[in-house]
């Protein structure tokens, strides 16, 4: 059983997750609007430039869910789920997860967004694990730190090699599919990387290594 290994934000979807949570907070009232939305927009250019600091931003993203009962937070992502990320998800996305779950690969989503953000998503995706960056939990609340290594740049392939560590799989005859330069650590690590709707920054890298690029939007 091979390994189909995706990024998740304008891969498989046509968006960012992340950033599109905190609009939706924004929108919702349940963040201070202006300002929220100055500082996720300045860390989103951050990390399309490559300069992100991830302990910075993350502290600045995990922040809302300490200040909320679990119930409320679970309310509000039902609805960005069904509002703001069902409208992203491509037609060709869910083609290519069907493609290789018919092939019997094993789909696996990595991402830097957080757990918290990200598993509906996956779960609606019907892939078989999520590796997320993973937000503390204790006592049936967020502290607003991170738990583990930040599922970011190398940071995924650590967190994706701990993962290998504790199951039977392997890199052999994997496949990764990615938009974002941010993940190139991932991308010389498996067999097949494939580039998808690329940043100028991968788009070059593709073109002088010969990697195969796709475009999943309708």
């Amino acid at each position: 059983m091979a390994l189909a290994i995706f990024d998740l934000d304008n891969t498989l979807l046509t968006g960012d997750s992340d950033h599109l949570w905190g609009e939706f907070l924004c929108d919702r009232g349940i963040v201070d609007s202006d300002e929220y939305r100055r500082k996720n927009e300045m860390y989103y250019r951050q990390y399309e430039a490559g300069t992100l600091d991830i302990l910075e931003f993350l502290s600045f993203s995990l922040t809302p869910l300490t200040r909320h009962a679990i119930h409320d937070l679970h309310q509000w992502r039902a609805e960005f789920v069904d509002t703001k990320i069902e409208p992203i998800i491509s037609s060709k996305s869910r083609a290519l997860l069907h493609q290789h779950r018919s092939q019997g690969d094993y789909l696996l989503i990595i991402t830097a967004t957080n757990f918290f953000v990200t598993e509906p998503i996956a779960e609606r995706l019907g892939v078989d694990h999520l590796l997320a960056t993973d937000p503390e939990f204790v006592g049936g609340r967020y502290t607003g730190r991170v738990s583990g290594t930040p599922c970011f740049q190398g940071g995924k392939v650590e967190r994706l090699n701990e993962w290998l560590g504790q199951t039977p799989h392997t890199l052999e005859d994997s496949h990764f599919y990615s938009d974002s330069h941010n993940d190139m650590p991932l991308l010389e690590a498996v067999t097949h990387p494939i580039v998808v709707d690329p940043d100028a920054k991968l788009a070059n890298v593709a073109k002088q290594r010969g990697w195969d690029v796709i475009s999943l939007r309708d």
